[in-house]
């Protein structure tokens, strides 16, 4: 233990590491404070990077990448009240409000700080989880894997959007794209149309640039993303940034440690993800306050709880994608991308056979946290700068890094047509109502839910009850079709409550 933990320690204290991740970081915080441009897309960015790096620099430049971009929706948010990324959200009304105020510096440290701390505890968590859980994943077989990738996707359904029905259906969409190429078991080509180099799949990479990013550029370039010219004169943070914050921690301590557990454990659900952890931590401190007339007036109490949640969910999404190669979140699907590109399977076995690799990226989690502190107060106050690039020179160079990116993979045409075709179908599904996340997450699991689905059947001569067999498998099954039967019957509830009324008007009318 001791031999690997000096190992992962030198490895990302490395010179070299240490300064992509802090140039990451500075990216992640420019493309995090651009209203409109998520921490997702940030990380979708780096990924032609990632091409040239070995597999702890590329690691730890994603970690810092989005530790920075979630805090750095903050920004817009108070200053603006344009919520960079989704996350912020929650809280944009109280943050934009004390800015109204004059107190801009007390909301945006105060959500530094809680971010900082939060990121920290969901750091901490993800450290002492993930090698226990590891040991228990590795009594895992092909029954318990497609319980856990079939909970999963049921989570990205109904966890990571309010319209279940619109939510299923970019699953089932991931799903079928992921159906395209060669079948697993029989060997037969499916849905390719004749073509010889959709035999090898939708390649994951290009689809993911392309649902993230050019649907972006779309959305800009057609102006449904909120207009192309800022509609405000930039505000800048003047005064000391921490002035105030001290009591605000000291008096909401208990919601501080609420945000940073609650956020890390709803960061642990596949699909939930940043944006999730900060409306319900934000929800659940209202529902417990005091005061919650107050909320979305310029008060402190949700910022706390929520900003907190925001950066431990981001260590909470990394416990099952490193443990059973499940992503928690958008990101960490672009992480297990990365990872299989690289030649390394995320799961139980690299705790046995990389156990520097996993460790390292616990360390880099503390690095970036860390780091976000004086990158963040920089961020605070020079953020007028930032909103001063040009929305026209900004998109045509994120389109340019896409379709590098896209390229790079196969070097194909082939990547550039996948990612534009599926960057418009995600566009339109945007548009829509339809959320991209869940369509990602059943692309990335897929073919993991197939091949252990078959395995299963070839190893039970055909008999469905032996997913029940084992006790795992029969517990995860149960809560999988629990969820099912759950909303299957609040969607029938609310169907039976709504129909119109088929009464016989009487004679006398």
């Amino acid at each position: 233990m001791s031999d690997t933990l000096a190992i992962a320690f030198g490895l990302v204290f490395d010179p070299y590491v240490l300064a992509v991740m802090l140039a990451a970081g500075a990216f992640g915080l420019f493309v995090g404070a651009m209203p409109g441009l998520t921490a997702t897309l940030a990380v979708a960015l780096l990924v032609p990077v990632t091409f040239f790096m070995d597999p702890i620099p590329a690691l730890a430049a994603i970690v810092a990448t989005t530790a920075m971009a979630i805090f750095a929706g903050d920004l817009p948010g108070a200053l603006l009240r344009i919520p960079g990324t989704p996350a912020s959200a929650a809280y944009v009304d109280d943050t934009h409000q004390l800015t109204l105020q004059g107190k801009a510096n007390l909301g945006l440290g105060t959500a530094l700080i809680c971010a900082v701390i939060g990121g920290l505890v969901g750091a901490a968590i993800l450290a002492f989880t993930a090698p226990l859980l590891a040991e228990v994943a590795l009594q895992f077989s092909t029954q318990e894997y497609f319980w856990l990738a079939t909970f999963g996707l049921t989570c990205a359904a109904f966890v990571s959007t309010g319209k279940p029905v619109k939510g299923l259906v970019s699953l089932l969409l991931g799903l079928f794209i992921a159906t395209i190429g060669i079948d697993i078991m029989a060997g037969q080509p499916r849905f390719t149309m004749g073509s010889v180099e959709l035999m090898g799949g939708v390649s994951f990479i290009p689809a993911m640039i392309g649902m993230f990013a050019i649907s972006e550029v779309l959305r800009w370039a057609l102006g449904s993303g909120g207009g192309r010219d800022q509609a405000e004169p930039v505000r800048q943070v003047t005064g000391a940034v921490f002035t105030g914050v001290l009591p605000v921690l000291r008096r909401y301590k208990l919601g501080l440690v609420r945000g940073s557990l609650g956020g890390t454990a709803i960061g642990i659900l596949p699909g939930a993800g940043a944006d999730i952890a900060a409306w319900v931590t934000y929800a659940v401190s209202k529902k417990f306050s005091e005061t919650p007339e107050r909320y979305g007036t310029g008060h402190t109490e949700g910022l706390v709880d929520a900003s907190s949640a925001n950066n431990a969910s981001l260590g909470g999404a990394w416990i099952p994608a490193l443990v059973f190669g499940i992503p928690g979140d958008t990101v960490t699907a672009i992480v297990i991308g990365i990872l299989y590109m690289k030649g390394m399977n995320p799961g139980p076995t690299v705790m046995l056979y990389q156990p520097e690799l996993l460790y390292a990226v616990f360390i880099a989690f503390f690095v970036a946290n860390l780091l976000l502190l004086p990158l963040g107060y920089l961020a605070i106050k020079s953020y007028g700068q930032m909103l001063r690039v040009p929305r026209e020179v900004l998109m045509p160079i994120i389109l340019i890094l896409c379709m590098v990116g896209a390229f790079a993979i196969n070097n194909t045409v082939f990547g550039v047509a996948i990612m534009l075709v599926l960057g418009i179908v995600a566009f339109l599904m945007e548009e829509n109502g339809f959320p991209v996340a869940p369509a990602i997450l059943g692309l990335v699991l897929g073919t993991m839910i197939e091949r252990n689905f078959m395995q299963s059947m070839i190893k039970a001569d055909g008999n469905l009850l032996a997913f029940f067999d084992r006790p795992i498998a029969a517990t995860l099954g149960v809560i999988t079709i629990a969820i099912w039967l759950l909303v299957a019957a609040g969607a029938a509830r609310r169907w039976w409550r709504g129909r119109p009324s088929t009464a016989v008007p009487s004679s006398a009318e």
